[in-house]
């Protein structure tokens, strides 16, 4: 499983928001019919790869598409018809380029480089485990709190938002739900099991999803990720371990990673954004980026088709009310500046660096128009030095940890964020990763007192109760005289907190 990566927002802040919806027909409905194909040969041994088609969204077009898409060597894995979107593999090398001439079809392409065989979050390093000597101490600490779960002593990020005392006044309802978009999640595990919904669950990993028990669990304890977010949301008060922010409301489970390689790609995400919306999902987490490219340009046919899929599915899940909140990134990028290098891309096969303009190229969930973006702080309410940032794409900030500069004084004076992790344990992680599931247990608070709420009001409820935070006057946490990041903005709204740091109590109140 990798370690970084970056993340994106709602319709209020961002010019992005208009480029994007500018620049693609997303979510049609004119009907619109192909033509007859003729069959074309398939390339001996060519590498199967998956593909994403775009079309018109009617049931005329999308048949004569997929008639297209046989004739063009390709097979239909699934089918999205409310926003248009099928997801094909094919081992004809010019599938994309001749299915994107078919009358109906509005983008289509790779979602990969390397061949279909039979992990991109934002989580920055290795997980540190609980040790046992570290667990008595902080029950030993926690012990002279009432109420307070036995190691939420080591739970400095809880205390930072309000989050223990939120929980006093209205710990979140059992009629909201979060799902976490990620590696799975260990439902099995104490602290997760009294929250879990299993009828929300599935795997989509491929883009089809698939609900059978236990699907939706991890591959291996390896694949912790999806279990530290889910704990960091709704762990329960239930006298174990640690509590979520919102130890009240359910979460859910939809593993959308690579079986074989740990990668997040874009056909599973779309299915995960329908799966939750048509599974009465009030907030999904999104802790990652689409693999394989940190940012998907809109000049290139198969980037521009990743983006258009993704975007459509996340569109669908918004407009059933559902809020989606995602990751920043780890790359202490400026995702308002005028380029970028990223050298990571395509983290499937061998990256080529590249400069970007993050203005037109994307990274995706995270910049896409109406996801909230999160950017991570540490114990002193400084941006974590790893997290992105950037005026007008940041809406929230919410803590993520800072283990190298930002020291709490806990038991374990750890600055990192302690969670669930799969088979009962227990660990410290950090990253934008950690952030977006504190903003997320917040916005379910928020919905679980204002249950009316659209998506598009429950974002703007989660800036509304934030606690403004300045730029501060200098950046530089390693102390060598250089800034290491510029925030630009004001106290209200800037590009390291956005419209500020999430409170929870606040939220309750």
């Amino acid at each position: 499983m990798s370690q970084l990566r970056s993340r994106r927002r709602l319709a209020l802040a961002v010019p992005v928001v208009l480029s994007l919806t500018a620049s693609l027909g997303f979510l049609p409905a004119a009907a619109s019919a192909a033509p007859a194909a003729e069959p074309t040969a398939r390339v001996a041994n060519a590498p199967t790869l998956a593909y994403v088609v775009n079309t018109k969204v009617d049931r005329h077009t999308i048949a004569s598409v997929k008639k297209a898409i046989g004739a063009a060597g390709g097979s239909v894995v699934a089918t999205y018809e409310r926003i248009g979107v099928l997801v094909v593999h094919s081992s004809n090398a010019g599938f994309a380029q001749k299915i994107r001439t078919v009358r109906g079809v509005q983008s289509a392409g790779a979602t990969r480089t390397a061949p279909l065989t039979a992990a991109g979050t934002t989580e920055e390093g290795a997980a540190q485990y609980l040790t046992a000597a570290q667990a008595q101490r902080a029950e030993a600490a926690s012990a002279k709190t009432p109420e307070s779960e036995p190691l939420e002593a080591d739970q400095w990020d809880l205390r930072a938002i309000g989050a223990d005392k939120a929980a006093k006044i209205n710990p979140g309802s059992r009629k909201v739900t979060v799902a976490v978009i990620d590696t799975g999640v260990d439902d099995t595990h104490p602290d997760i099991a009294p929250n879990f919904s299993a009828s929300q669950s599935a795997n989509c990993a491929g883009g089809k999803p698939d609900t059978t028990e236990g699907a939706w669990r991890p591959y291996t304890a390896e694949d912790y990720h999806g279990t530290h977010v889910a704990g960091e949301i709704a762990a329960a008060r239930n006298g174990i371990g640690v509590s979520g922010v919102a130890p009240g409301v359910k979460v859910s489970s939809i593993n959308v990673t690579d079986r074989a390689n740990g990668l997040f790609y874009p056909e599973s995400v779309v299915c995960a954004f329908v799966f939750a919306a048509d599974h009465g999902v009030e907030i999904t987490n999104n802790s990652y980026y689409v693999d394989p490219w940190l940012y998907n340009c809109m000049d290139d046919p198969d980037q521009r088709a990743i983006v258009d899929a993704v975007n459509r599915a996340q569109l669908y899940a918004q407009k059933k009310g559902t809020l989606n909140v995602a990751a920043a990134g780890n790359s202490n990028h400026d995702l308002d500046s005028d380029a970028i290098v990223d050298d990571s891309s395509p983290d499937d096969s061998t990256p080529a660096p590249r400069t970007i303009d993050p203005h037109e190229c994307f990274d995706v969930p995270n910049q896409l128009p109406g996801v909230v973006t999160v950017s991570a702080t540490g114990v002193n309410s400084l941006k974590s030095y790893y997290s992105s940032y950037g005026e007008g794409v940041v809406d929230v900030a919410a803590p993520g940890g800072d283990g190298r500069y930002q020291t709490p004084d806990t038991p374990s004076k750890n600055g990192r964020i302690l969670s669930t992790l799969p088979n009962g344990a227990y660990g410290f992680l950090q990253g934008t990763s950690m952030a977006a599931p504190h903003a997320s247990g917040v916005a379910a608070l928020l919905k679980s007192k204002h249950p009316w709420a659209s998506a598009a009001q429950l974002q703007a409820l989660l800036k509304a109760q934030a606690d403004r935070t300045a730029c501060p006057t200098s950046y530089d946490p390693d102390g060598d005289g250089t800034q290491d990041a510029v925030c630009e903005g004001g106290k209200r709204v800037n590009g390291f907190y956005g419209y500020g740091i999430v409170n929870a109590l606040r939220a309750v109140k």
